[in-house]
């Protein structure tokens, strides 16, 4: 009997131990870990989320929209759901080698909630299965205001997005000059070129994979080839290279009335910026379509700055908010995203960022639609309406740095004739 009791004071003692872990589990980490949201309603996923920390890693050069996110966002959703939201700076590349790494390693909570992330760092994630999904379905601001049906809804890149990512704002390349001093807005690749020529070594773009370079030699491609037949094409080098011949004759011509005269390019848009705004240059590209005003607003850019985009149009993208397999916090995630996708957020962002929203407008109240048309976008800049007339959709993830690689070897310091 002396064993028996033994044993029954062993068993009362581990019993009584892990019920007070198991409380103290949840009382100390966040309360999303318990729950998973696949299996969860909304008004549960809401009630682990509250009283948490959710972490947003995303690149962090952007000073404005850090800002935004440590002041509107941050305050929305701590006073709407007492969510804390930590920002953190950090280039894709390391957010995608951190997460690779704990999966490699097995780790089953991570440090990273949110991405912000879109492209070909999107397709490689998805494939590699670093994302948690699909959880868009289950956000209710997607039904309420996000078209659903959109291209840019369902693909990233051309990628399927399957519910794996939701979208954050919309972005469209553009180009601009002070119009003071050259008057000529080039509206074709012809018309660049002739304008390069005229003012010769005062014209550059950056050297992809530079996101806004490798945009630019996109749009070149798209300009002179046509962009139909991307769509669906091969990610081979001498596929690829057949195909864009014509641009690639093209930048070849440019070269020699560029910067430098094209043996080299500036490594990153915001060196090419920083040369326009010094009068180095006399044109500069941007992906963000409304840099312009705030550069005027910043004092960097003169008031007769203007944007222009060709008459054929010029590429857009949406940049997206997904979710790390791996999130210790997946249901606080789901909730910040949620919230950025909500009217008011999307408000505050083309109003504080000047970035194009991701609402659509068939699915805003009066008032709501209202708000977003009283929005002032400052000067120089085309309104969303222009811009979105001569929207061109993305390429294939998987082109784009097959191109980048093309782009090296056959422009590069290279000349025709």
């Amino acid at each position: 009997m002396g064993n028996w009791k033994r044993i029954l004071t062993l068993l009362l003692v581990l019993a009584a131990t892990l019920a007070l872990a198991a409380c103290g589990g949840a009382g100390e980490g966040d309360a999303g870990d318990a729950l998973d949201p696949a299996d969860a309603s909304w008004e549960e996923i809401l009630a682990a989320a509250e009283g948490t920390t959710v972490t947003f890693y995303g690149w962090g050069g952007d000073e404005n929209r850090n800002n935004w996110l440590n002041t509107a966002v941050a305050d929305y959703v701590k006073e709407e759901y007492d969510i804390t939201l930590e920002v953190v700076g950090m280039n894709i590349e390391d957010i995608l080698a951190k997460l690779s790494g704990e999966k490699e390693a097995g780790t089953q909570a991570g440090s990273i909630d949110m991405i912000w992330i879109n492209g070909e760092n999107f397709y490689s994630a998805k494939e590699n299965g670093l994302l948690y999904g699909p959880f868009t379905q289950r956000l209710p601001n997607m039904e309420a205001y996000i078209d659903l049906e959109d291209p840019e809804t369902r693909s990233d890149f051309c990628m399927p997005i399957d519910g794996y990512e939701a979208p954050y704002a919309k972005a469209q390349l553009v180009l601009y000059r002070d119009s003071a001093v050259t008057p000529e807005a080039p509206a074709s690749a012809q018309e660049l070129l002739d304008f390069c020529r005229q003012y010769p070594g005062r014209v550059t773009y950056p050297a992809p994979p530079d996101f806004t370079g490798s945009a630019f030699v996109r749009n070149i491609i798209y300009e002179l080839c046509g962009w139909e037949q991307f769509q669906d094409m091969e990610a081979d080098y001498d596929t690829v290279k057949a195909a864009i011949e014509p641009a690639l004759t093209y930048l070849r011509d440019l070269n020699p009335s560029l910067w430098n005269e094209g043996r080299t390019f500036p490594d990153a848009s915001t060196t090419v910026d920083a040369m326009f705004a010094d009068g180095e240059l006399l044109l500069s590209v941007s992906y963000a379509p409304f840099t312009v005003a705030t550069g005027i607003d910043q004092g960097l850019y003169a008031d007769t700055t203007e944007t222009f985009v060709f008459d054929n149009g010029t590429i857009g993208n949406t940049n997206y908010m997904a979710i790390a397999f791996n999130a210790p916090n997946m249901a606080g995630a789901m909730v910040v995203i949620n919230a950025i996708l909500s009217a008011q957020m999307q408000l505050s962002q083309y109003e504080t960022l000047r970035e194009l929203p991701v609402v659509d407008s068939a699915k805003l109240s009066g008032e709501e639609q209202a708000a977003f048309d009283a929005v002032d976008l400052g000067q120089g800049v085309l309104t969303q309406a222009e811009l979105l007339s001569r929207r061109l959709p993305e390429m294939p993830a998987d082109l784009v740095p097959v191109i980048e690689e093309i782009w090296l070897n056959e422009v590069v310091g290279k000349y025709n004739g």
